[in-house]
């Protein structure tokens, strides 16, 4: 952080330099703290690396993103995507009091797309005492140069990012649908018809949008082709009929959508790591 006044007291200052492996495995925090806000708080970036994850632990503070300002307060957390321009900083009256971490890691903007933070950075009813736990174990771990320090501060990431959908999803004031209505009907279809033959075209024409425009927006938003999220739909169907049912695995191969029985297996290997008939083993053994 910059542009820090003298009234501002820090109670932790943390930095860390993460190895390349930790950035490849992990989040990873290079920065984190806890610090108690002067009246004249004020961060102003044009861009920076990471993402920021600042929770209002008392006080009142705002930020600004997209031109628009948005009023912070307590049992609050703001989510700050610092690659585009961004302003921030304690309100003069009751200077807010806060945890903050900056956390680096590629699929972070994915994950903040899906939380609509470049239009809606904070995330209000957030569960403060269950995040408290996971920043200071952030902060007691990420100075460590042990793999399991990068794998406990990778956990409370990940969990603060759990408590962040969490609180989003269950705030019905906020206007927020979590996917593009072409991306949720085609889920809708293949969820409900996995088992019949479904084309890109079809889920593309569903959506009234062109075939390539359609596959890059269901990438953007799920991580994936749609063809390849339809495959993995079939495979977990498989898994429970290969648990619940004594039905021979060509026949299970037919009800999930593969008219042929190698490819289904194939298929199958591939994404559990185990033939079909291995896993029923398995399972039914454990």
């Amino acid at each position: 952080m910059n542009s820090i006044q003298p009234q501002t007291h820090f109670l932790h200052n943390l930095y860390a330099t993460p190895a390349d492996w930790q950035r490849d495995l992990f989040y990873s925090v290079v920065r984190a703290g806890h610090l108690r806000a002067g009246k004249e708080h004020r961060i102003q970036r044009e861009t920076y690396p990471g993402h920021e994850l600042i929770l209002c632990l008392a006080g009142h503070g705002w930020v600004q993103v997209a031109g628009k300002r948005h009023e912070v307060g307590p049992d609050e957390l703001v989510w700050v995507n610092c690659h585009h321009p961004h302003t921030y900083g304690a309100q003069s009256q009751r200077p807010w009091e806060l945890y903050w971490i900056r956390v680096e890691g590629r699929p972070l903007d994915r994950v903040s797309g899906l939380l609509e933070v470049n239009s809606q950075p904070v995330i209000r009813n957030f569960n403060t005492r269950a995040a408290v736990m996971e920043y200071e174990r952030i902060f007691h771990h990420m100075t460590g140069t042990r793999p399991s320090h990068a794998a406990l501060v990778n956990a409370a990431v990940t969990a603060i990012i759990a408590l962040a959908f969490e609180a989003r999803l269950a705030d019905a004031d906020e206007i927020r649908p979590e996917l593009p209505l072409p991306v949720q009907k085609s889920l809708e279809k293949m969820r409900l018809y996995f088992h019949t033959p479904i084309r890109v075209a079809e889920l593309a024409s569903l959506s009234g949008m062109s075939e390539s425009h359609f596959s890059r927006m269901f990438k953007s938003c799920i991580g994936t082709s749609p063809i390849d999220w339809l495959r993995r739909e079939r495979i977990n169907q498989a898994k429970h009929r290969l648990i619940e049912s004594d039905d021979p695995i060509k026949e299970i191969a037919r009800q999930v959508g593969y008219s042929d029985q190698f490819f289904f297996s194939k298929d199958f290997k591939k994404m559990v790591r185990l033939t079909p008939t291995q896993f029923r083993n398995q399972e039914r053994l454990g």
